[in-house]
């Protein structure tokens, strides 16, 4: 019943992308490195845990900033996050990413393209901007393309919008300078990764790398030094709303005793009827060795609530997660060599 509705968004999606490539609407190019990283689909394919990688892969050797749109964030216009601005100003990833990285120029704006000349402007010791989820910004010509896409749902086993998940046709793929297969599984085969360039449909002048997820110890959401170590006795209440939670609970299953796992849509921001509820649920697990956990995009979320949670005497975790590269030596190199030979 929806794939009418999916054919008649790609239209729509091909007619604006047609009056890029025809030249009616001008894309931007700069003089200066900027490199973007995003998806085909909707969200679940960890973009975040990869802009984090890059950062600390980049910030030893040159300054760099982010640029996001700071999606769902309730200001208007350019803003650079600052210290004091929480999830809801700012959006949930770049409070996160900011968070972690004190210090970084993390700049959000709806409009790219005016964005990039007002961060070098206020920040002129920058020498790269990395563009947040900037694969469908087509106002902004960026100099290296990096497109993800989950091992499990590759965007050519995906369909359009409502009936699947992606935001535009798969043949957009074609703009990646390089594709970045995502939350592989543990000891993924060579003969599997060569399977799946073929699957993605690449040019042979496309890189493939691919990626998986590496989680760390709990810490306390408002008491950080506090860690909880997961263990075969623990009961588990999980809370997130974020895409693709399942990856969450895979892991978490074989290594607690029991667990229930609420979710939301991506990005939804908990009021506190539903926070009252989710700890009802908690309460009433008869296991007193129990914990509240979340990942780290709820967490800048959760802590708008903090009074109401400290006040409930909730003791509330986060999973830490990070990527890791199967040849991490290859991508690190390959992005490397994209700033040492940029070229307007």
């Amino acid at each position: 019943m929806l794939l009418p509705i999916s054919v008649l968004y790609g239209i729509g999606v091909s007619i604006y992308q047609s009056l890029y490539q025809t030249g009616i609407l001008k894309s931007v190019r700069f003089s200066f490195p900027v490199l973007s990283i995003g998806n085909l689909t909707v969200g679940g394919t960890g973009k975040t845990p990869h802009v984090e990688y890059l950062i600390r892969l980049l910030t030893p050797y040159l300054e760099m900033g982010v640029l996001s749109r700071g999606y769902k964030r309730r200001s208007r216009g350019f803003l650079f996050v600052e210290p004091q601005h929480d999830a809801s100003l700012v959006g949930d990833e770049p409070r996160q990413i900011a968070d972690k990285f004190p210090g970084l120029a993390f700049a959000v704006a709806e409009n790219r393209a005016l964005a990039i000349p007002r961060m070098l402007r206020e920040r002129p010791e920058l020498q790269l901007i990395v563009l947040d989820d900037g694969y469908q910004h087509f106002p902004v010509r960026a100099g290296l393309q990096l497109l993800l896409t989950e091992y499990a749902r590759p965007y050519t086993r995906d369909f359009l919008l409502p009936t699947g998940r992606l935001r535009e046709w798969s043949y957009g793929a074609a703009r990646a300078n390089a594709v970045i297969v995502t939350k592989c599984p543990e000891g993924l085969e060579r003969s599997q990764r060569e399977q799946m360039r073929t699957t993605l449909r690449l040019k042979p002048e496309q890189s493939l790398f691919f990626s998986g997820l590496r989680y760390g110890e709990p810490y306390h959401l408002f008491h950080p030094g506090r860690h909880f170590l997961l263990n075969p006795s623990v009961h588990v209440t999980v809370i997130s709303a974020i895409a693709q939670a399942d990856y969450l609970v895979d892991y978490l299953e074989p290594r607690v005793g029991s667990l229930q796992s609420f979710h939301f849509e991506d990005h939804h921001y908990f009021t506190e009827t539903e926070l009252d509820g989710l700890l009802s649920r908690h309460r009433a697990v008869t296991n007193t060795n129990k914990m509240i956990l979340t990942t780290e995009k709820d967490a800048t979320r959760l802590r708008l609530h903090r009074n109401f949670l400290e006040q409930r005497e909730a003791e509330v975790y986060v999973l830490q997660v990070e990527v890791y590269f199967y040849d991490p030596g290859a991508f690190d190199d390959y992005i490397r060599s994209f700033l040492t030979g940029f070229r307007v």
